[in-house]
């Protein structure tokens, strides 16, 4: 039977790749987890989201979350070797981003981050994606980190908004401005 649980972590360090062991609070274990939070934020997203082609996008954004998560937790080796995140791929994000936004009126003003049920849910993860391109920023002035990760989750949180604002317009949600 599978063990859920080590107890390892009772004392509030944990391990990463390579076995070197960092207190819970570390920077770079509070990146790792927000990639892991941001990650299931997504599926959140993706079992709401309808639209097909952007259910297949939000699919391989989750495998590349996955890496980035490998590739953070191994800093100190090549354990995940595999694991990449490269220039293709946030140039794929960039493309999704400008079809989007090529079906929708010109975004002049801010929106609220609302409206439809699917398109909430992609706000929320868009917020959930900036706060670890922050921790993943912090991390990487201590650790070695790939700057493509960091670019990766930058285009990510523009993507996760075009998609909500494309949702919206799509589905005829009308979008709310602040008031100041």
């Amino acid at each position: 039977m599978t063990t859920y649980y080590t107890g390892k972590g009772d004392k509030g360090s944990t391990s990463i790749m390579g076995g070197a062991s960092l207190p819970k609070g570390d920077i770079l274990i509070e990146a790792i987890g927000d990639v892991d939070e941001l990650n299931s934020a997504i599926g959140v997203a993706l079992f709401y989201t309808r639209d097909d082609e952007l259910r297949l996008e939000l699919r391989s954004i989750q495998n590349e979350l996955f890496s980035i998560g490998a590739l953070l937790s191994s800093v100190e080796t090549k354990e995940f070797a595999k694991a990449k995140v490269e220039k293709k791929q946030i140039e794929r994000l960039e493309k999704s981003i400008q079809r989007m936004g090529g079906m929708m009126p010109e975004l002049t003003k801010f929106v609220l981050p609302a409206g439809s049920e699917e398109a909430s849910h992609l706000h929320l993860a868009r917020s959930i994606a900036r706060r670890a391109e922050r921790h993943v920023a912090s991390a990487s002035q201590k650790y070695n980190i790939n700057p493509d990760v960091l670019a990766y989750l930058n285009r990510l949180s523009s993507f996760l908004f075009a998609s909500a604002l494309y949702l919206n317009h799509k589905s005829g949600v009308s979008e709310n401005n602040p008031v100041y």
